[in-house]
């Protein structure tokens, strides 16, 4: 690609959208911290500097060479980026009266610069800022302000820079996309060449070099990611792909036969193994959440190595990590402490003494589903909730045991199909149902019942970190909740969890 845009990470929460919105101008990017730069800068067409929690006058604030690309390369520095450079080019940071946080409109905006082309003055724009460019850097030249921060964008022509004090990658910056358009596609002549198609066939191209003739093992779960990565697997090395299905008693009622039954129409080389009464015996009196977590990620590490061993001579295992991923283990706050179940299964590949290939590694959630799509899968599979790795193992709370399991796999599935029958599935992000540890009296047919209770859960999110509960019309919830009563024995109360993200999170455990 001659299009790749390097982003340079000093901490920012909102890097990744960054790269979110180039991504959405069909423009590839990667995410590198400011302490783990790539040595070849040659391999980048421009470069964009990100913001950061920190001050550029803390004397530990991230530092870079801004030599090693300042004038040879476009650059777009954005809140802290912009301030960096500001001091480094003998203009003036202060922390002052004239912060800035949340929603601000731009008072004045150069008319003849190309980035506000077609922007209006007085377009919103998102701010957060606790320092502020009192004097502009050698050869600035303003090219907009707010009502409270008159430096609040600046450009160095004879550099090919653009710095902003806002964050035009949030949401709440009404033309933020159109900023970057102008900047990289009609400034700077980026081409559109990071589409689902280039993807596939490049991705598949690198796959039969890569692999060769190897064979390669894959853990499906069911899910997006890795079903995407199983496709592209197949289209590169075909019968060399051997994915194995592990049933753990915790995915959804009739689930494992139903996605079985999917991969096989796709023509995948897949086996199921049922391993459900395994999981749940081992769970056996267990109420701590991350003691189930652990539990059941070590059951399956052990079913799946058991599988593994049955194929012989294979050299690959095959993951359906993907980016934020990726990013969140080298961040600039170091490795994370967590790892997710259904991404890395517990350290297979040092037990198995297999190499790993990671087909998705570079692509967000959304970019999954748009190659997913291009690669005509399953509708069901694509749009698919995301679904835990543990599965109902954590949406039980306290003990689970094959009755337990019995009431949220039925209750879960009124919930769900009733979502479809009202054309609600693809509005939500995450829909799932919680069977709580307590038992409640009621009275049904004229008779004293004490049973279980089921609380149902809904999101809307756009990636998942922060998420808003949905607001069902009244006479869903009130159907729903008629139908899970009258037809799963020993439940006798549902209710509905209306806490956003944060406080709360998604699951409950």
């Amino acid at each position: 690609m001659q299009n790749k845009v390097l982003i340079i990470d000093f901490g920012s929460q909102y890097t990744q959208l960054i790269a979110r919105r180039i991504r959405e101008l069909f423009i590839y990017c990667e995410i590198s911290p400011f302490n783990n730069i790539p040595e070849n800068l040659d391999q980048f067409k421009a470069i964009v500097l990100s913001g950061s929690p920190f001050s550029v006058n803390q004397k530990d604030s991230p530092r870079i060479n801004l030599e090693s690309f300042l004038g040879q390369k476009p650059v777009i520095a954005i809140c802290y980026g912009a301030q960096l450079i500001a001091k480094t080019l003998n203009g003036n940071v202060e922390n002052s009266n004239s912060r800035e946080y949340g929603r601000a409109n731009l008072s004045f905006i150069d008319s003849e610069c190309k980035l506000f082309e077609n922007i209006k003055i007085n377009n919103q724009v998102w701010m957060s800022h606790a320092d502020t460019i009192t004097s502009l850097p050698d050869g600035a030249k303003l090219i907009a302000s707010t009502d409270s921060v008159e430096n609040a964008a600046y450009c160095i022509e004879s550099l090919n820079l653009y710095a902003l004090q806002f964050h035009p990658e949030v949401f709440h910056s009404e033309n933020g996309l159109k900023i970057f358009e102008n900047f990289f596609i009609n400034e700077f002549k980026f081409v559109k060449e990071w589409n689902p198609e280039s993807f596939i066939d490049r991705t598949v191209a690198d796959l039969k070099d890569q692999l060769k003739d190897d064979k390669v093992i894959l853990g499906l779960s069911g899910g997006v990611d890795s079903s995407v990565a199983a496709v592209l697997l197949d289209k590169a090395i075909g019968d060399n792909l051997f994915c194995v299905f592990v049933n753990n008693g915790l995915l959804r009622k009739n689930e494992y036969e139903e996605v079985l039954e999917q991969y096989t129409g796709m023509g995948l080389n897949v086996k199921g193994v049922d391993s459900s009464k395994l999981f749940i015996e081992s769970l056996d009196g267990v109420i701590d959440p991350e003691k189930k977590r652990k539990i059941i990620g070590n059951t399956f590490v052990k079913v799946f190595e058991e599988e593994s061993k049955k194929i012989e001579n294979a050299k690959w295992l095959a993951q359906g990590t993907i980016y934020p991923d990726v990013i969140e283990s080298v961040s600039v706050k170091g490795p994370s402490a967590t790892i997710k179940s259904h991404h890395n299964v517990g350290g297979l590949p040092e037990k198995m003494n297999l190499k790993v290939v990671e087909p998705l590694k570079m692509l967000f959630k959304d970019e999954v589903r748009r190659i997913g799509k291009s690669l005509k899968m399953y509708p069901d599979i694509l749009n698919r909730h995301p679904f835990p790795g543990p599965g109902l193992g954590i949406r039980i709370l306290g003990e689970v045991d094959f009755e337990s399991v019995r009431l949220i796999q039925e209750a879960d599935k009124i919930y769900i199909d009733g979502l479809k029958e009202w054309d609600l599935y693809d509005k939500i992000w995450q829909a799932g149902s919680i069977l709580l540890p307590v038992k409640s009296v009621g009275v049904m047919g004229d008779e004293r019942t004490y049973e279980r209770c089921v609380a149902l859960r809904a999101v809307v999110s756009t990636d998942g970190m922060t998420a808003d509960w949905y607001e069902f019309p009244n006479n869903f919830l009130k159907e729903v909740s008629n139908r899970i009563i009258n037809k799963v024995s020993g439940i006798n109360r549902v209710v509905y969890d209306i806490s956003s993200k944060p406080p709360a999170t998604i699951e409950w455990e």
